[in-house]
């Protein structure tokens, strides 16, 4: 069976753009690498159901995002002064596009026309006071994306916050409660349990796993454990990056740059408890984004300085992964989206 991967990359030494590349599950492979269409950065991307491609761009000094038909054929950009977004998601039932900057602090809403392209609706700037860390100089969104029961999410790993809105058919966005990190953990990415009660949140500061219980009652958050990414005698520099869980709510998967592994951790039947069972060399340098195959049988990661993937078999009865495949050629590559 073949399956096809999209990667974003930055294009700032030898990438021109988004790439594809083939898993092959007979022989357990990746393969064929080949440029999907050229642009600028696309650091992060994403498919809506309908099969359109929402990526990342910087255009001429401006930033925002790129809508791609089903074949791939430019539609359209919608950028604003500054610096590029780092995050997107598709907001199916209002058919929204959600981003986040970073450099900016900055929540984006777009609507999706009919042809799939894309019209800006609103935007909002974080203005709550910062962390200690030093990388904490102003408000830095960095996530937003749908809660189980349909609110919006968003990360900003400046303020040591996570906030909750409502959001409406036209992208006006509500705040409805604010989940306040330790300070200087720098809240990057999450992940919500399939029960949709349990969500686990990504500290790229402190290279922390938090597990926060959410309430849909109020859209709060209320943590219920936290624990480090890094073994106890690792000294060096490190930032938190990816999150992911398994399909059946039972491993969770994080990404550490600097450290350059993948920590693996057993949840508790309940969600509210996690251990940490494994810590694997990605193979590469800064592992900045990972996906597990859709059937979990598989997990991609990509080392954006060192411009490979590393390849590997998961265990679906124990979550632990084991190497396949490394040293395959990818440029620059910082996202990793499983079509």
């Amino acid at each position: 069976m073949i399956q096809k991967i999209i990667l974003g990359t930055y294009t700032r030494r030898i990438s021109q753009g988004i790439y594809q590349i083939e898993l092959d599950t007979a022989t357990e492979t990746l393969n064929n690498l080949t440029l999907l269409t050229e642009e600028t950065s696309p650091t992060y991307l994403t498919k809506s159901q309908d099969d359109f491609l929402y990526s990342v761009t910087s255009r001429e000094g401006q930033g925002g995002f790129s809508s791609y038909d089903p074949q791939n054929n430019f539609l359209n950009a919608v950028t604003e002064e500054g610096a590029a977004p780092c995050y997107v998601a598709v907001d199916e039932a209002r058919q929204l596009v959600y981003g986040a900057n970073y450099h900016k602090g900055e929540l984006n809403t777009y609507k999706i026309q009919p042809d799939g392209s894309l019209a800006a609706v609103t935007s909002l700037f974080h203005k709550e006071p910062t962390g200690p860390h030093k990388n904490q100089d102003k408000a830095h969104t960095h996530y937003t994306d749908l809660t189980p029961d349909q609110r919006l999410v968003v990360c900003d790993l400046g303020t040591d916050r996570v906030y909750t809105y409502d959001v409406t058919t036209a992208g006006e966005v509500e705040e409805v409660a604010v989940y306040i990190t330790e300070p200087g953990t720098g809240p990057r990415h999450l992940v919500f349990h399939p029960n949709k009660m349990i969500a686990y949140l990504f500290g790229e500061l402190d290279s922390s796993v938090s597990v926060l219980a959410y309430d849909e009652a109020d859209g709060s958050f209320t943590q219920k454990q936290k624990v480090s990414t890094l073994p106890k005698d690792f000294t060096g520099e490190n930032g938190g990056a990816a999150i992911r869980i398994s399909n059946d709510g039972r491993y969770l998967y994080a990404s550490n740059r600097g450290h350059n592994s993948i920590a693996v951790y057993a949840i508790a039947e309940d969600g509210l408890q996690i251990e940490l069972i494994q810590s694997i060399s990605t193979e590469g340098d800064f592992p900045r984004d990972f996906a597990l195959s859709p059937d979990n049988n598989y997990v991609v990661v990509a080392n954006q300085n060192s411009d490979n993937l590393t390849l590997y078999r998961r265990d679906n009865e124990n979550g632990l992964l084991s190497m396949l495949q490394k040293d395959v050629f990818a440029p620059e590559a910082v996202c990793v989206y499983f079509e």
